[in-house]
């Protein structure tokens, strides 16, 4: 505040919204706390609204929108643990469709569902989805 950072300070205030709409959902009293896992939820969960909505604005030619958004999105990564790489994912991937002794297109579902499992937090929906393409 005292550094007069209006974008991170737009990105608490609507973090901190997200949080007591969070604990109200859950049935739970506006003042109370989040665990770590369900902030690190919330705060996940508002990056990617964040990217769809620079993927909107550019399609929109919103090139001023974008900025905003990008700026948002780099304040809520500051909070969010790193995600895996696709080399990392595609490793795992492979060992983890050996393991279940997949082969068949029609499994990818099945592995997917797997890998989400293993690498919820750790890996983005969409890294994991393209590399389980790349398998089959």
């Amino acid at each position: 505040m005292l550094a007069k950072d209006t974008v991170r300070l737009e990105t608490l205030r609507f973090v901190s919204a997200a949080f007591t709409n969070e604990l109200v959902a859950r049935g739970r009293k506006p003042d109370g706390e989040l665990s770590d896992e369900e902030s690190t939820a919330v705060i996940a969960r508002l990056a990617k609204q964040r990217k769809d909505s620079i993927e909107q604005f550019k399609k929109g030619g919103r090139d001023d929108l974008v900025k905003e958004e990008e700026a948002q999105l780099s304040v809520l990564e500051g909070f969010l643990p790193k995600m895996m790489d696709g080399a990392e994912i595609e490793k795992i991937a492979k060992a983890k469709k050996e393991e279940l002794g997949l082969s068949d297109p029609k499994d990818k579902g099945t592995l997917m569902k797997e890998l989400m499992k293993e690498l919820k937090g750790k890996a983005d929906g969409s890294a994991v989805k393209a590399a389980v393409d790349g398998l089959f």
